[in-house]
């Protein structure tokens, strides 16, 4: 777990205000009680005070050093309204609309991070990812650069049996089902950043496919290889390889049998799925059967950020998320 460690590490060496739009699930709430102990970030819960004070009671947590914001009654509400109104307003929102949308938790939440009064957000145990992407899209927005909002797995190889060890970046296994080659080189190029900011390590980066150095002809062939082109012509320091099969992207003999002046020389972290039916299937067969720790899904490409969980995540799941939004924003 080295490459965990040391994101926890560097998240307590400069915590950021993170807020968590869910404080009503005692998940969240367990986790944000957590962050705060182990000085991961400054934490801030949105719901309904009391009911969250309730389960805090039920659930002996103590949950003093978290602040809890009610946005139905908080004392930004109209300020955040006001904001989300001039964001929208070309949109056809009216301040009205604004003023009942600032009452979502979510909502709010984006717009803390938004407006500077938080780092980043953490949202996805109750909400869908639909609604927790629209929501940082329309209010925190896309970074310079990006055209589009992907996400990534962490996938942590830590077991004694693993031959390829530590973090490694699987993108995109939850977000863009069918991305064209100008999308899947945005993925790629989003997905070496979050390796950067994440591992601290200098990305290697394989664009998957069936075939390795043009074996198979095929569409899906193609766009796997424009889409390395356009990565290579817009960061030509970086080190990418493809069109490439998995084994020639992680196994060095492989790779120096079948890609001739591989960048990556079979050792890449970064994984880059030509699409999300791959990708999905992918990182579920490593964490299944491989038993590789999967975290996330974690979004890149926008302005700040925001991060997604699944619906199924425990707490352990959402400190992993809080810990890698802190890094994320302080990057």
């Amino acid at each position: 777990m080295k490459a965990l460690n040391n994101i926890y590490k560097r998240a307590k060496a400069q915590p950021k205000h993170i807020v968590l739009a869910e404080g009503e699930d005692v998940r969240v709430l367990t986790a944000a009680v957590e962050a705060q102990v182990q000085g991961l970030a400054q934490i801030s819960v949105l719901g309904d005070s009391d009911r969250i004070s309730a389960l805090a009671h039920t659930e002996g947590l103590d949950i003093q050093g978290v602040r809890v914001i009610n946005p139905e009654r908080a004392v930004d509400a109209a300020r955040y309204s006001q904001a989300l109104f001039e964001l929208r307003k070309n949109k056809g929102m009216t301040l009205e609309d604004a003023q009942q949308r600032m009452k979502s938790p979510l909502n709010y939440a984006q717009m803390m991070v938004h407006l500077g009064d938080a780092d980043g957000s953490v949202a996805g145990a109750v909400y869908t990812t639909g609604d927790t992407v629209r929501s940082a899209i329309q209010i925190i927005g896309m970074a310079e650069g990006c055209m589009m909002v992907s996400s990534f797995f962490l996938m942590m190889l830590c077991e004694p049996f693993h031959q390829l060890k530590g973090g490694v970046i699987f993108s995109d296994c939850g977000l863009v089902i069918d991305p064209d080659e100008q999308q899947l080189a945005q993925i790629a190029m989003s997905a070496a950043d979050s390796a950067q900011a994440l591992l601290n390590e200098e990305p290697r980066v394989a664009m998957l496919s069936f075939s390795t150095s043009g074996s198979a002809k095929h569409a899906a062939v193609d766009k796997v290889v424009n889409a390395t082109a356009r990565v290579k012509a817009a960061r030509p320091l970086l080190a990418i390889d493809g069109d490439v099969q998995l084994d020639a992207a992680i196994v060095a003999e492989i790779a120096e049998r079948k890609v001739a002046s591989s960048a990556t020389q079979g050792r890449a972290n970064v994984l880059i799925f030509p699409n999300l039916e791959a990708g999905n299937i992918g990182y579920k067969l490593a964490e299944r059967i491989g038993r590789a720790e999967a975290i996330g899904p974690i979004l890149q490409g926008l302005k700040k950020p925001a991060n997604d969980l699944s619906r199924g995540c425990s707490a352990k799941d959402v400190l992993n998320v809080i810990a890698i939004t802190v890094v994320q924003a302080q990057v």
